[in-house]
């Protein structure tokens, strides 16, 4: 299996060295081609910062992220641009969709910046968009659409470009409960059918059941791990709340 992610040792300091905040503290993790990982942890346990190094949002002040065999901590410049557009796909809590485009355009903006020939594009968004569910509003503006509806259109933003790996911030934070499980459904039928490597941080132990793997951050440290295997998602979100419930204190925060 190809390694698509590779965190060696990294540590990440915020402050000056009369008030210095360790966020992150030497956490070292790999995700697999294919991956659905879920990043699970209470406020400030440091898995925002560890998704923010990732996205190259921020850099660590020591250890090494490499993506597809390439070490990100070290690209500036146009390399550093190149990456972001043609490696990364980015899923946010609040959509960041462009208010003046309708849906297919935002969805198609992201291979126009390559140059992919417009009849590829074409082809491409009506592909993904009939997979997530939003045929039917891609002429529509995101004023026009339900949160549902704007999460699937950003989520298809992120996923055409066939990225390396998809970074979702708390996809699910902003919908209600109807949407966000059809939003998580069609999450892992992607991952499953287009073997997308999705990289997601949550809150919640219910979204986080959905992945393969959950991965518990406290103090900026990984705490804990879990495997989904062959167990149902329900036997797995019983025991995602059973390692929350280890985290003590944490529990409220962290779901």
């Amino acid at each position: 299996m190809e390694t698509i992610l590779k965190i060696e040792d990294i540590e990440k300091y915020y402050g000056n060295r009369s008030n210095l905040t360790k966020a992150i503290d030497g956490i070292s993790l790999e995700v697999e081609h294919g991956e659905f990982v879920a990043i699970m942890g209470a406020s400030g346990s440091g898995k925002t910062t560890l998704l923010n190094v990732i996205s190259t949002i921020d850099r660590v002040t020591s250890g090494h992220i490499y993506v597809g065999g390439v070490d990100i901590t070290t690209l500036k410049g146009n390399d550093l641009n190149r990456f972001r557009r043609e490696e990364l796909g980015f899923i946010f809590q609040d959509f960041n969709l462009l208010d003046t485009l309708t849906a297919y355009e935002n969805i198609a903006l992201a291979l126009s910046i390559q140059n992919v020939k417009p009849k590829e594009i074409d082809v491409r968004v009506r592909s993904i968009a009939q997979k997530l569910g939003i045929s039917k509003v891609l002429s529509k503006y995101p004023y026009q659409m339900s949160g549902g509806q704007k999460q699937r259109v950003a989520s298809a933003r992120a996923l055409i470009t066939n990225p390396k790996l998809v970074l979702a911030d708390e996809p699910t934070g902003a919908l209600d409960s109807k949407s966000a499980k059809l939003l998580l459904e069609r999450f892992s039928e992607l991952n499953q059918e287009l073997q997308a490597t999705i990289l997601m941080v949550t809150h919640d132990a219910f979204t986080a059941s959905y992945a393969s793997r959950v991965v518990f951050i406290k103090d900026g440290k990984i705490f804990n791990e879990l495997k989904r295997g062959d167990q149902t998602r329900k036997e797995f979100f019983d025991q995602i709340i059973d390692v929350v419930t280890l985290l003590g204190g944490d529990l409220n925060e962290a779901l």
